[in-house]
């Protein structure tokens, strides 16, 4: 078997990092646009508190819909 060297491991940090935006930008305007703060993004990288968040998120008052409706 071969170890991974110092060039393989910063191809997959890089590429763990990539992914890890992918899943934080979008989550991170949708909790700011909901009017929650946006660092809540960063709970779904939890496993089940993930699944948890967007339930709350589904079907709780958005703060900011309750601006408008004023």
């Amino acid at each position: 078997m071969s170890s991974l060297g110092a060039s393989e491991l910063l191809v997959i940090l890089i590429v763990i990092l990539i992914f890890a935006a992918a899943v934080l930008i979008p989550y991170w305007k949708i909790f700011g646009k909901a009017g929650f703060s946006p660092w809540l993004s960063l709970l779904m990288f939890l496993p089940l508190v993930n699944i948890g968040l967007l339930y709350f998120l589904a079907f709780s008052d958005w703060p900011s819909l309750r601006k408008t409706q004023n």
